[in-house]
């Protein structure tokens, strides 16, 4: 279809008015929905969707002339067919005929170019699901793992700086703040920045280590729940940030540091959790763990860039200037909260099969230590890891000699002492029948001078059976026959907190909650300290 020009005065106003008009499609459109970016207009014409560049310059983003927009779109085609090829379908130029009128992919020279796309729902967005509630732990999961898969298959970058990009975040920050002062408090800011500059100083080797050891990489760059749709039943990452190369090359967890910054603050906390996580347990072949010291800076940086753009936004939108305001106010609230450590703490978790170890360490762990919680490490998922088997496939007698589960409780120990050195708390979650092995993970703690929780749980003969015998898609290989062996067996020297894990999984955790705060192992949470008391 073509379009006849108007007398618009605006360098791009002949091609908006081309994408808005539903008769230049081939489609019987009754209208067509635009979303406007700082950056963008996207039309979303039926099922397809085109975007197109702004004509604009920025010291960050030049978009001014024809040519860097097509530079820049190709670009984003090319950096997003690889995660989301169902969506993205090439780049399409946008011509002027011989008539004078404009269409797709004419035969006159170009006067745009556009990103042609596939549409989705918008309530299928990862942002709007979380602000129904409807994300659901396996998607979670779905989500860590798509995520892994995308940073394990990008290419290291032979960068040795790892401070140097993140101190000049704190910089534009800095100087981002003095120019919205009427949106954020002066104090507040002032007070984050010299948190963020102390950290940043305290971790500062440890990130020029992991720069060496390539983790480092040209991340998607603005991977936020916005950029991800539930697609197909499955998270697919879009709209990867496609004109600051720089910008875009990030440590790996600064990148995870957005999507868990994001749960956070919308108050899906335990999600948060199993996010980073879950994340761990998909990159255990990049070792990540070093890198938890720097996870709380990365976080605060995050909410930091969001409480300076909302507030930015609030400075040129004048009708939405309170609540843009109390919202960058809170981004930085949060950001204050993510900079401030909580002592490390090693809590293990131990009980026969079927007590409810795992379900257990997964609902305590986002209440102990620093934001977002306690690093769960899971002797079945280990025990897998070490195998190199699958998640959920059967290892039979191969995986359970005493050879392999010894080497199972020193991977478990050694992982934990990893994460408590980089000043997370740890959540261990095994079997521990044997007093040896619990009385490892004690010395463990004594010996990096952290304190330490036991907790046993319990739970009567056919409870265990039975829990046993209805699981299904689970890590643990235990059956019902292996926990009449282990119920043959006597558990000698029990020193840690006996826990009734005979009822519900809450009942355990209020259980658990309270020889947990006689410990001091719980950050305070007014909700969980409530419920703990209450038990």
């Amino acid at each position: 279809m073509t379009h006849t020009p108007s007398d618009a005065a605006g360098p791009q106003d002949d091609v908006i008015a081309f994408l808005e008009d539903p008769a230049s499609y081939a489609a019987n459109l009754a209208s067509v929905e635009v979303i406007e970016t700082h950056g963008a207009l996207v039309f979303l014409a039926g099922e397809q969707v085109f975007k197109i560049k702004r004509a604009v310059a920025f010291d960050y983003m030049d978009f001014s002339t024809l040519e860097k927009r097509k530079t820049v779109c190709e670009r984003e085609f090319a950096l997003n067919q690889w995660a989301a090829p169902d969506f993205y379908l090439g780049v399409i130029p946008i011509t002027r005929e011989a008539h004078g009128g404009l269409a797709f992919a004419g035969s006159g020279p170009p006067v745009e170019w556009a990103v042609h796309m596939r549409r989705f729902s918008q309530d299928d967005l990862y942002s709007a699901l979380a602000h129904r509630r409807k994300i659901d732990q396996e998607m979670i999961k779905g989500l860590a793992a798509t995520v892994a898969t995308y940073h394990k298959g990008l290419a290291p970058e032979a960068i040795s700086d790892g401070t140097g990009p993140v101190a000049e975040l704190i910089t534009e920050l800095r100087d981002a703040f003095a120019q919205v002062q009427q949106f954020i408090r002066a104090e507040t800011a002032s007070t984050f920045l010299k948190m963020a500059e102390t950290r940043l100083a305290e971790v500062s080797t440890m990130l020029d280590a992991r720069a060496a050891r390539g983790l480092i990489r040209r991340c998607h760059g603005d991977l936020h729940l916005g950029n991800i749709v539930q697609w197909k039943g499955k998270p697919v990452l879009f709209d990867a940030l496609e004109f600051d190369e720089a910008l875009a090359t990030t440590d790996l967890l600064y990148e995870m540091a957005f999507l868990v910054m994001d749960l956070w603050h919308q108050g899906l906390r335990d999600d948060a959790n199993l996010l980073l996580n879950r994340y761990l347990f998909e990159t255990a072949n990049l070792e990540q763990v070093d890198g938890l010291s720097a996870f709380g800076l990365f976080m605060a940086i995050r909410a930091g860039i969001r409480a300076m753009v909302t507030a930015q936004r609030a400075a040129l939108m004048k009708g939405e200037a309170a609540e843009g305001s109390a919202d960058a106010q809170i981004y930085l609230n949060d950001g204050l909260g993510f900079l401030t450590p909580h002592p490390p703490h090693l809590v293990a978790v131990g009980g026969l099969s079927g007590t409810g170890k795992s379900t257990l360490a997964a609902n305590i762990s986002v209440h102990i230590g620093s934001v977002p919680g306690a690093i769960h490490i899971r002797s079945d998922l280990e025990r897998k890891l070490l195998l190199g088997a699958g998640e959920t496939e059967r290892l039979g007698d191969r995986g359970y000699t005493p050879e392999v589960s010894k080497r199972v409780y020193e991977a478990v120990l050694t992982k934990a002492a990893q994460v408590l050195r980089a000043g997370q708390a740890v959540v261990v979650d095994a079997v521990f029948a044997e007093e040896e092995w619990r009385a490892n993970a004690e010395q463990l703690a004594a010996d990096l001078g952290v304190p330490f929780t036991g907790l046993w749980l319990d739970a009567p003969a056919e409870t265990l059976v039975s829990r046993v015998a209805a699981r299904k898609g689970d890590a643990s290989d235990a059956t019902a026959d292996v926990v009449r062996l282990q119920l043959a067996k006597t558990i000698s020297a029990l020193s840690w907190h006996q826990i009734d894990a005979s009822g519900s999984a809450p009942e355990t955790v209020i259980a658990a909650g309270l020889a947990l705060r006689l410990d001091n192992a719980l950050r305070f949470d007014e909700a969980f300290a409530r419920e703990t008391a209450a038990g």
